[in-house]
């Protein structure tokens, strides 16, 4: 197997579950370096820790809250002096908390915001100064189609989401002329715990609504991720790549 990202250090938040760990896999198996953080999930941590090291590559995981600035700005620093520097930043951390909005508390709105929005402008903040010191480096922001067109009792998610999107073209246009592209993916519907707690009747709706007819697997968001990281894709900035089935298509 051709290790086309050999001696890339790439940083994945959120790392420990689902699309997260998907995408930290796939960069230890292209032969990167990889530095994760989780928040609450130790157990996984470990296990994706010793999984990306079986991959004969390094592994740097820290728990660490990304919506404090600080401990983000001290995390960001620690990787970059343990693993040498870094070339990839995947900002994938977020939640989600569904809640028609007649029924949403202020603590449900800044949950998902200071965790989806903020937390990633708290990561990228901390990234940032390097890639424009080196004139090179990458960012992929991990969005949603929900980002894109909107769903009910996700007013929340959605805004969340939507600030993710127009960061992602804004920081594209700010750091293109030093070498850095910014990009997005936008799943959809994706086989992650979330989807685990539908009802076989909820989910053959939203079926009806996809018209590739499945739901995503991690692996589809991770490959995507690839192929933005790629040399096929230098030419790629700024844009949201839609990963959904046709769910959101217009």
């Amino acid at each position: 197997m051709t290790q086309s990202l050999k001696g890339k250090v790439a940083i994945v938040t959120g790392g420990s579950r689902g699309i997260g760990r998907a995408i930290a896999l796939m960069f230890a198996r292209e032969g990167a370096d990889v530095a994760f953080n989780y928040h609450r999930q130790a157990g996984a941590a470990e296990s994706l820790e010793q999984d990306i090291l079986a991959l004969g590559v390094k592994c740097d995981k820290a728990c660490v809250d990304i919506r404090d600035f600080a401990s983000v700005k001290d995390w960001i620093a620690g990787v970059k002096e343990r693993l040498g520097g870094i070339d990839i930043l995947v900002n994938n951390a977020g939640i989600v908390q569904d809640k028609a909005l007649m029924l949403m508390t202020p603590e449900d709105w800044l949950a998902v915001i200071d965790t989806n929005l903020t937390g990633m402008f708290n990561v990228a903040r901390a990234c940032i100064v390097t890639f424009l010191k080196q004139k090179s480096g990458q960012v992929i922001l991990v969005s949603s189609v929900s980002g894109v067109v909107g769903l009910p009792r996700q007013t929340n998610y959605s805004a969340s989401k939507g600030g993710v999107n127009a960061f992602t073209k804004s920081l594209a246009k700010e750091v293109a002329a030093y070498g850095v592209r910014v990009n997005a993916v936008a799943p959809g519907y994706i086989e992650t715990d979330i989807l685990s707690t539908l009802s076989d009747q909820q989910r053959d709706a939203i079926l009806k609504n996809i018209p590739l007819g499945r739901f995503g697997c991690p692996d589809d968001v991770a490959s995507c991720v690839k192929f933005l990281v790629s040399e096929a894709a230098q030419y790629i900035t700024g844009q949201i790549i839609q990963m959904d089935g046709g769910l959101a298509i217009r």
